[in-house]
């Protein structure tokens, strides 16, 4: 494949106009990348539109094979970030087949794309701790050599990816870097997630715009959270100084008991008293009881981990809430 000139900062992201991704792009732009991203045909932007005219928005859809190769041949990038899939994990129950083929087939055709394009890129792909799935007791914290036992169709659609990047850079010698990034939260989280929609309904409640009942899920279940602007750092990071064809843990190497995470942000509340209904819609058919990541091979080989505390996370998404509710 064609070498690239080192000083070249051209970045795609895949999923750009989700969370994770518009804070990504706000990232590359302050080290001075040129950033595209690939959206689709009336995707949502209000995550990107504080950053009209400094980003490059460019249509195509990763079930479309053509449309992506077109994207590759077009843009030649140096770094790629594919965090575009479908991301809610109750959700692949009720839509599995669509689950499976938007984060299968959609990573293969990015892979396919860059091949035949005969670019040079480092390629990161967001997997997920979700693989992990059942962990044992004396597994954690959870290391990348673990055995993946995955619990959902979405984890199982992200380990598919994960083997699949491994597959692309062993038979092609394609430079994806695999990342398993545990839980993270912070502003423009989507309401389905956990952090978020407690957030969300604390915002609602304080206008009364929501009776005074917040309502809850499996609240004893242990997740690390590490803030997403902390976690993009770690995505870039991976692609400058990870070694491709491997894979790492990004984590806060911590564990919060989702009780707990309801606590604090009822702590930041501006009502007193707010009653705590468990909604059995919440509940998951089979849910991961504890994930606590060893993030140690990533942070030796980066130097990178957190810098903003949980507390200040939470602050953040219950404060993004208020202005938008």
């Amino acid at each position: 494949m064609p070498k690239q000139k080192k000083d070249h900062k051209k970045t795609l992201i895949t999923g750009i106009t989700g969370f994770a991704g518009s804070h990504l792009a706000e990232l590359l732009l302050k080290e001075g990348y040129e950033v595209y991203g690939i959206v689709r045909w009336r995707s949502r932007s209000e995550h990107i539109e504080h950053l009209n005219g400094r980003i490059h928005l460019v249509e195509a859809d990763l079930l479309d094979l053509r449309s992506i190769q077109d994207v590759m041949m077009f843009i030649r990038p140096t770094y790629i970030f594919h965090l575009a899939g479908q991301s809610y994990v109750p959700a692949s129950w009720t839509s599995p087949s669509a689950t499976l083929e938007t984060n299968v087939i959609g990573s293969c055709n990015l892979f396919e794309a860059v091949r035949t394009a005969q670019i040079d890129p480092v390629i990161q792909i967001a997997c997920s701790s979700e693989e992990y799935g059942l962990v044992l007791p004396h597994e954690t914290p959870i290391k990348e050599t673990n055995p993946l036992r995955p619990l959902s169709p979405y984890a199982v659609s992200k380990a598919a990816m994960d083997f699949m990047g491994y597959q692309y850079f062993k038979s092609y010698g394609l430079k994806i870097v695999r990342t398993r990034g545990f839980n993270h939260e912070g502003p423009r989280r989507g309401d389905v997630f956990v952090a978020s929609n407690f957030a969300k309904q604390i915002a609602l409640i304080e206008k009364k715009l929501q009776s005074s009942r917040i309502m809850v899920g499996n609240l004893n279940a242990q997740r690390d959270f590490t803030d997403v602007r902390d976690m993009v750092r770690g995505y870039y990071l991976s692609v400058l100084k990870c070694t491709p064809g491997d894979v790492y843990n990004i984590s806060s190497d911590k564990a919060w008991v989702i009780k707990n995470v309801l606590d604090k942000l009822l702590e930041y509340s501006r009502v007193q008293k707010i009653k705590i209904v468990a909604d059995q819609s919440r509940i998951r058919p089979s849910d991961v009881p504890l994930l606590v990541g060893d993030s140690s091979k990533f942070r030796s080989k980066t130097g990178w981990k957190p810098r903003i505390k949980f507390e200040q996370t939470l602050l953040d998404t219950l404060n993004y809430w208020r202005a938008r509710v």
